[in-house]
């Protein structure tokens, strides 16, 4: 009498399937990204991890490196001008990602209703594509307080030569208004996307409801475009955190240390000073404010939900 073997039942086999099936997934989607993962590792992860060991050093790029612990940074937590630097940089976007924001979504806002030619939006996206050397030295020249077109023309109105980034209490609302100029068309292009993935027939049952334009932009537009806006907010919080070429060709720092951003201040202890161990410790501290501050938006405002 022979045994027949049993009967692989198909539940078995379906799962064996399935799991050969994603593994050669998985197999495809790692070699898609191999190119980005190297190099990632190469320039942000092998670098960050460098950063976080010379931080604890006191290097002077000329000898080799020696290991003073927890030093640069109790340095750093005493240290008026680090602090001076902060609330500088802080000051900077609190000036900058407001008015950047409401400007670029009025901008996108402009653009679905009146036009969405191709025209426009290469004209208002084109500051962003200058490099931000040839802004900095492009809006030097402009705010000059001797042959500056800004100035001239003021002078011209009765207003009389404002010097506006040679006073602390104009340089940095200058600096700010630069990088704006720059970046609103970005922003608005951003937004405008953003608005474009908005059903039409939501406003068209939010007209039927009676609401008023108003109405339809608080409750209906904010609230389906906020994806795009944590996306946005993030991005350009990161940015201002990060401001350096702006404040390098136009007032270095000055005057008296009222432009003097973490950046700037972060090149000058590497550089200048050559004190690339503190200047690393700083640029830690950076980076740990910008990663609690990103969490900190995203969690308010829910950037894994969707009220589409």
């Amino acid at each position: 009498m022979t045994v027949q073997p049993a009967a692989i039942p198909k539940l078995v086999v379906v799962k064996e399937g399935k799991i050969r099936w994603r593994r050669r997934e998985l197999v495809a989607g790692l070699l898609f990204i191999l190119p980005s993962l190297i190099g990632f590792i190469a320039f942000y992860a092998v670098p960050a991890i460098r950063g976080v060991t010379i931080s604890f050093t006191n290097w002077d790029l000329l000898t080799p490196a020696k290991p003073v612990g927890l030093q640069n940074y109790v340095k750093l937590l005493n240290d008026p001008v680090f602090w001076n630097s902060l609330k500088v940089t802080v000051y900077y976007v609190l000036l900058n990602i407001p008015l950047q924001t409401v400007l670029a979504l009025i901008i996108a806002v402009m653009m679905s209703r009146l036009t969405k030619s191709i025209a426009i939006r290469s004209i208002i996206i084109l500051p962003w594509l200058m490099p931000g050397v040839v802004v900095g030295l492009l809006w030097l020249w402009l705010l000059d307080p001797t042959i500056g077109i800004v100035n001239v023309v003021l002078r011209a109105t009765g207003v009389g030569t404002i010097p506006f980034l040679s006073l602390p209490q104009y340089a940095m609302p200058s600096i700010a208004m630069i990088n704006i100029w720059q970046y609103v068309g970005y922003t608005a292009l951003l937004l405008f996307a953003g608005l474009q993935s908005i059903p039409g027939s939501v406003y068209e049952a939010a007209s039927i409801d009676g609401a008023s334009e108003v109405q339809m932009f608080t409750r209906v537009t904010i609230p389906l475009l906020r994806p795009v806006l944590v996306f946005v907010l993030v991005t350009s919080v990161i940015g201002s955190f990060q401001i350096f070429d702006t404040v390098a060709i136009t007032t270095k720092g000055g005057p008296v240390n009222a432009t003097t951003v973490l950046n700037y201040y972060i090149y000058e202890q590497a550089f200048s000073r050559f004190n690339m161990g503190y200047a690393t410790a700083i640029s830690m501290v950076l980076f740990s404010i910008l990663i609690f501050i990103s969490m900190a938006q995203m969690r308010l405002m829910r950037s894994s939900e969707s009220d589409m």
